[in-house]
């Protein structure tokens, strides 16, 4: 498999590399560079957080939704020992639910 692709990327990278034309570098061109514009202030911002626990309480509710829309779609074919994965499952996902409404409490802070 290394090989394949060592043999499929190689000639296209050699041929690239020997129809490039050569030019000296630009100073210009090693600037840092936003959209085109030499960037202005400061390289890092702070963010606001207002936000975060929502965030937290979709992936939750996302992951919820489809594991349970598999084990409920199944669960006629299920034996009854498969309801105990599904409740701690269930306790984890309310467990990080809990967590977010926690942290959503605690907004002041951000």
């Amino acid at each position: 498999m290394f090989g394949f692709a060592v043999a499929a990327t190689a000639p296209a990278l050699l041929i690239s590399r020997m129809i490039a034309p050569r030019r000296l570098s630009n100073p210009v061109k090693f600037l840092p560079m936003e959209c085109g514009q030499v960037p202005k202030g400061e390289g890092r911002t702070h963010f606001m957080m207002q936000y975060y626990a929502y965030i937290l309480m979709f992936v939750v509710f996302d992951v919820m939704a489809i594991f349970l829309y598999a084990w409920g779609s199944t669960i006629l074919n299920l034996p009854k020992t498969a309801t105990l994965p599904i409740i701690g499952f269930l306790a984890i996902m309310f467990a990080a639910m809990a967590f977010a409404l926690y942290q959503s409490g605690r907004r002041n802070i951000w």
